[in-house]
């Protein structure tokens, strides 16, 4: 007879991690990521952490990093991560992520790295003379945050895709040479059901790094802000409210958004429509995506005022999450023959 202990399915393990580098959250964030994080903390064993480090690579003033790191965990929580059913941490409280990342960089081949689409995007606009090193090695990092928890499952979206090969490459790699010390994680490439474009170029991808603000949904945006922004976002030619991504595509997004918000189907969303005209489409939109909101950012807001209690969290978070990671630093380390100390 199998014992109710043996008989307990172990947990996989998922790890992602999201940047503090604006004061909110967009709605793509959520929809495209966030929303399954949550999803997923149900039946994983879930770590995200706000990776602080990776955000150094664009210059930040200290102040502002500092307030958007608190910002950002306040969002995921009030987005519905709980510590409880999570590991919820700030990157840089683990100090182990910098000191694997140099290990990696010890197994990385220049070439490899520097085949890195995001890097060489990045570095042909900025300029070789403007580009840090590291967002050369920010893969590199990535990796070290991946394998530093043995995970199993990364939730990314497709853009990601090639850094998870890079993990994949650079565990196989160590563990070939110096034995099994790594769990070779796959990637979890989330569902694109919710692909939230900008507001302003409909056809673009809503994000952070868009050319405006005014196409952004931000999470902690007053109503009134959310609501002019909706209001004036690009339409198309005709006045039917129908999904056409190739002929309308700034409907068609605000339909995303509306199906995504009231999870009805877009189908029933253009019938909702029928006869009405981008007025009161974008009307109701809007109304959606306030009342949507409006619980998340005075969440967010309750958690800000009280940074003791949201320190403690972290403190916490911290605490497991060094746990797990010191461990596989250890291993590491003793694999490749670096003497412990004492």
């Amino acid at each position: 007879m199998v014992s109710e202990a043996n008989s307990v399915v172990k947990k996989e393990r998922v790890l992602s991690g999201i940047q503090p580098t604006q004061d909110s959250f967009h709605l793509g964030n959520y929809l495209g990521a966030i929303k399954q994080w949550v999803e997923l903390q149900n039946s994983n064993d879930a770590f995200y952490c706000v990776v602080d480090l990776h955000a150094l690579t664009v210059e930040t003033k200290p102040e502002d990093l500092r307030r958007r790191t608190l910002a950002s965990v306040a969002q995921l929580i009030a987005l519905g991560l709980d510590p409880d059913k999570c590991t919820l941490f700030i990157q840089s409280h683990v100090p182990a992520h910098n000191q694997l990342a140099w290990v990696m960089e010890c197994l990385t081949g220049f070439g490899e790295a520097s085949r890195m689409t995001q890097f060489k995007d990045k570095s042909q606009k900025a300029g070789s003379d403007r580009t840090v090193v590291g967002l050369f090695t920010y893969p590199i990092l990535q990796t070290a945050d991946i394998l530093l928890y043995q995970a199993n499952k990364v939730p990314v979206g497709e853009d990601q895709r090639q850094h998870i090969e890079l993990t994949r490459d650079l565990g196989q790699r160590f563990n070939s040479k110096y034995g099994q010390t790594f769990t070779i994680p796959e990637g979890y490439i989330l569902k694109s059901g919710a692909k939230i474009n900008d507001l302003q170029d409909p056809e673009a991808k809503m994000s952070k790094s868009g050319s405006s603000s005014a196409g952004l949904i931000e999470l902690m945006d007053t109503p009134e802000i959310n609501i002019k922004k909706i209001k004036s976002a690009v339409t198309d030619t005709g006045r039917e409210v129908t999904f056409d991504e190739k002929d309308k595509p700034g409907i068609s997004n605000l339909l995303t958004i509306y199906s995504a918000l009231t999870t009805k189907s877009i189908a029933d969303a253009q019938s909702e429509f029928a006869g009405k005209g981008y007025g009161d489409f974008k009307g109701a939109v809007a109304e959606v995506v306030v009342e949507y909101l409006k619980p998340v950012r005075d969440r967010a807001n309750e958690l800000l005022k009280d940074q003791t209690h949201l320190n403690k969290l972290l403190t916490i978070g911290a605490e497991k999450a060094n746990a797990v990671a010191s461990k596989t630093l250890s291993d590491t380390y003793n694999a490749l023959g670096l003497i412990s100390r004492g």
